[in-house]
């Protein structure tokens, strides 16, 4: 039998952006050479795997102006290799610290900072689980350690511990959910777990039915639905609530319009952090991601694009 719930499509117009400037390469010389090394390639938390690889693929595509290689990584890998010069472009879901950026300025550094898109934290559970909605205190209350069993959470679960599964333990995941969602407090779960990749939590959750794993949304969408509103049919995306009960009516799942209405609470920024003494390639790419074709490739692929106008209007979708 099908069950029918709401989902949203949006119609997005685009806002024309910045102009490129073109890039001007050192002088000769070992300054010359240090600088193409951390030119050839950005860093990035591998949760973002797939919007920035489809961007730099059509990046590109239209420019050869230089090769561009992407090394995805923990977040806070992606931040030590940008502060010690190793390369001049990681994307991350935070912006510079006050002592971060002091520290770049005083070596004579103008460190910028280029939001590109807002992206949806998804908690998933494994098909077999019948609950499907969650409170954010609730998933607070888990990841804390004071719920430990399913029935902690669900009084009638069959299920017994809970075990959470993080796609890294330096991931911008861990950090969202130590600095939004636990107020600075660390995770403390007695069934808490990594692995090393975004996709590797999906086959997880899949195949262990007491699992609920936490991970970007663009992850999850189905490419055969261009209208966003389709996740990956081996996992169950769970619906949230920022009230301390969930209901029908008051719990989102992380699809574009419910980001954009401020409806599904667990968004955060997906920003490109620039420190490049140049206006060169990686300065190139980064601007990219924020004009017209750029923001095109962020809205198709299931995020919210930092820049546009907006157009929702709600559709039935059928879930069998």
């Amino acid at each position: 039998m099908n069950r029918n719930s709401f989902g949203i499509i949006i119609g997005f117009t685009f806002i024309l952006g910045l102009f490129l400037a073109c890039g001007n390469k050192p002088k000769n010389g070992q300054a010359a050479y240090d600088y193409e090394a951390a030119a050839s390639f950005f860093t990035a938390d591998e949760s973002f795997f797939p919007i920035l690889d489809e961007e730099l693929e059509v990046y590109q595509a239209l420019h050869a102006q230089g090769e561009l290689r992407a090394e995805y990584t923990s977040q806070e890998e992606a931040m030590r290799k940008l502060m010690n010069n190793e390369t001049w472009l990681a994307f991350t879901t935070r912006d510079f610290t006050a002592k971060e950026l002091q520290n770049l300025k005083d070596r004579k550094f103008l460190p910028r900072t280029i939001p590109i898109a807002y992206d949806g934290l998804a908690i998933i559970v494994n098909n077999q689980n019948p609950d499907t909605m969650i409170t954010v205190k609730d998933f607070a209350r888990i990841l804390s350690g004071e719920a430990q069993l399913w029935r902690d959470i669900y009084p009638n679960s069959r299920l017994d511990s809970i075990d959470v599964v993080f796609d890294n333990p330096k991931s911008s995941t861990v950090r969202y959910c130590v600095d939004s969602i636990l107020g600075g407090k660390p995770i403390n779960s007695h069934n808490i777990g990594a692995v090393l990749k975004s996709s590797e939590v999906i086959d997880y959750v899949e195949n262990h039915k007491n699992a609920i794993g936490i991970i970007g949304s663009n992850w999850l969408n189905d490419k055969r639905d261009t209208t966003n509103v389709t996740f990956k049919k081996e996992i169950t995306v769970m619906k949230v609530s920022k009230l301390d009960s969930a209901t029908v009516s008051n719990s989102w799942r992380p699809y574009q319009g419910y980001l954009y209405n401020g409806n599904y609470p667990l968004v955060r920024t997906i920003y490109a952090l620039l420190n490049e003494p140049r206006s060169g390639v990686p300065s190139g790419f980064a601007h990219f991601c924020r004009l017209p074709k750029g923001q095109l490739i962020i809205f198709k692929a299931g995020l919210l694009p930092i820049q546009g106008n907006i157009n929702v209007r709600e559709v039935t979708v059928s879930e069998e």
